[in-house]
């Protein structure tokens, strides 16, 4: 089990005052919910790259069509300026719509799952009290045990009368601790379902909506531009023979 839900050393007692089917029970309740923290703290950041990506491909669609249309060729050639200008109607068409998609995602997937991490610290902190109550428990039956196995002398008896009381609030306080993360930690486990489930229901509606519009900005793309031409491999050859061309001139001649 993850260490970091033991901060302390603990002494054991003699009598066992927590059964090994309990503790097996909280460890493996506790192990679920770490897991699925470090589950959440990776979707989150996997959600932030993805978005951030997304964003940052629209921008730069967008910066390539509108330095095309600021090159001297598109003066030169109107059959081009009509392309490229379709094109860079189009990259904010996609832009735009990109943005809104991101935004959609962001309140419907990437805040719920801020909101869902930021439960994580409360509860690995009722697990330490409940540690810390543990431990205090086991010191003051040490204690017990310790002067239960002495002569039974009044100064003994007086002791093990103090420690008796001392423990029994102790001992009250941890189990309670201990059957109140056992009742809840199953719940907030299996909570997760139905509190995701929305978002990524969402995130799954904005990507179709978003693909979506993409096919029709892409299809209206099409219709203005496709028209008989060059086959790619056509271009190639033809890039390659101007290409052929212009290492044949002399500044570019090797030494």
């Amino acid at each position: 089990m993850d260490t970091r839900r033991i901060p302390f050393k603990i002494g054991q007692p003699k009598k066992q005052i927590i059964s090994k089917t309990v503790e097996r029970d909280f460890e493996r309740e506790y192990g679920k919910l770490q897991q699925l923290e470090d589950q959440t703290k990776k979707l989150q950041k996997h959600m932030k790259k993805s978005t951030e990506a997304d964003l940052a491909m629209s921008k730069s669609a967008v910066k390539i069509s509108s330095d095309l249309l600021s090159n001297p060729l598109c003066e030169q050639d109107p059959v081009f300026l009509a392309m490229v200008t379709a094109l860079d109607t189009a990259m904010k068409r996609m832009d735009a719509f990109n943005q809104e998609k991101v935004n959609q995602i962001q309140k419907t997937v990437t805040d719920p799952l801020k909101k869902f991490s930021s439960v994580f610290p409360s509860l690995n902190m009722a697990v330490k009290r409940r540690e810390q109550s543990l431990q205090d428990y086991k010191r003051l039956q040490s204690r017990l045990e310790k002067y239960e196995e002495k002569e039974k002398s009044g100064p003994v008896l007086a002791k093990l009368h103090q420690v008796r009381e001392e423990l029994r609030p102790v001992r009250e306080d941890f189990e309670a601790k201990n059957k109140q993360l056992l009742e809840e930690m199953p719940k907030f486990y299996n909570s997760r379902i139905d509190y995701f489930k929305p978002s990524f229901e969402a995130l799954i509606r904005a990507q179709v909506v978003f693909y979506t519009e993409m096919y029709k900005i892409f299809g209206d793309l099409t219709e203005q531009i496709d028209e008989p031409g060059l086959t790619d491999e056509q271009r190639e050859e033809e890039n390659e023979a101007k290409l052929n061309e212009l290492r044949a001139l002399s500044i570019v001649a090797d030494d």
